[in-house]
């Protein structure tokens, strides 16, 4: 097979980056269909994509469509049932995370996975593939920071998109399980360990409306992983000043802090109000590198027949890691991980 034939279903924000990835800018792999319950985002496939074999329905691309491979960029609740369907129907699978919306739903995608073995499967944990967070794994393995023994993330999205997450906050999981799985991802990347015990707490102090559907606005982590290192974790949905995702890995000769300020660019404004640096406003800006590099390594690994470092496994993992933090948050107890 010289060139991937994919097709792709779910153009909303996110679908639309991936399906342009795939459209003009990944060698080897060609967009060949589309689908979505949406008719504004099949013309918009046919208008700016240059895709005519469009389709409303998943299972009838799965049929009619000529392609190799599917991406997967959907609602998170319908995840494991196309991924099912798609190997099935003897297709190559690119899933966006979350793997599933409850554990056994990602118990179900590991025996759909470990069934097609001949099948290339690829989560879409999109910050192992950005080139800072590369860079960072590539120097803890190098032993650049000696042994690394704690994790901090914090990852808050932007004030000005509150009304979104409150409209979708009822269906969302929660706030650890909506925000924090990519954090939980990179701990036990960074860590090479999994989490023994959880300690979550959280509140909801400038928008009430999250405590009242029993989520919260903000909240933190406290993990113990089974080689004794330590992960914390901040989130929320309330950052006045942009889109923030920082990481700092601590090890025994040093450390590795990763976008301490979101920065736009390397620019800084001097003007009337001080010294600004202007913050990256939204994931699809602050990842963009992330989201081609990883459809890449989808491509190439199909291709090749080697299969991606990013699992099934890790995405039931931490999947089971978000469901434990949310289950100490709403109790008030440590949480004892399996």
């Amino acid at each position: 097979m010289n060139q991937l034939k994919i097709g792709i279903a779910g153009l909303g924000r996110l679908g639309k980056i991936h399906a342009n990835n795939l459209a003009f800018r990944i060698p080897g792999c060609t967009l060949t269909a589309a689908c979505s319950l949406m008719q504004s985002e099949l013309d918009y496939a046919r208008s700016e994509l240059g895709v005519q074999d469009l389709y409303l329905d998943f299972d009838e691309m799965l049929v009619n469509a000529d392609i190799d491979a599917v991406a997967i960029v959907t609602t998170s609740g319908e995840h494991c049932r196309q991924l099912t369907a798609a190997l099935a129907a003897g297709k190559h699978v690119f899933c966006e995370k979350p793997l599933g919306v409850t554990v056994e739903e990602c118990l179900s995608a590991e025996k759909s996975v470990e069934n097609h073995a001949d099948k290339t499967f690829m989560l879409g944990f999109m910050r192992r593939f950005d080139p800072s967070y590369v860079y960072a794994k590539q120097k803890i393995d190098e032993g650049a920071i000696g042994t690394p023994y704690l994790v901090k993330a914090t990852g808050v999205d932007p004030l000005k998109f509150i009304e979104g997450s409150l409209k979708f906050a009822g269906s969302s999981g929660g706030l650890f399980i909506d925000m924090a799985i990519h954090d939980i991802d990179l701990m036990r990347w960074f860590l090479g360990a999994e989490p023994e015990t959880v300690y979550a707490l959280g509140g909801s102090f400038g928008f009430p409306q999250f405590a009242e559907m029993g989520d919260a606005e903000s909240g933190c982590a406290l993990y113990k992983f089974d080689n004794g290192a330590m992960g914390i974790i901040h989130t929320g949905r309330t950052a006045a000043h942009g889109y923030h995702i920082e990481t700092e890995i601590v090890g025994t000769l040093g450390s590795i802090r990763i976008s301490p300020v979101p920065q736009k660019n390397l620019a800084i404004l001097y003007n009337s109000q001080g010294v600004v640096t202007e913050c990256v406003e939204a994931f699809p800006e602050r990842f963009a590198e992330a989201y081609l590099a990883e459809m890449q390594e989808f491509v190439d690994c199909v291709l090749s027949g080697r299969k991606p470092n990013v699992s099934v496994y890790d995405g039931t993992r931490s999947t089971e890691i978000a469901f434990a933090t949310t289950e100490s948050f709403k109790t008030g107890q440590l949480v004892r991980l399996n």
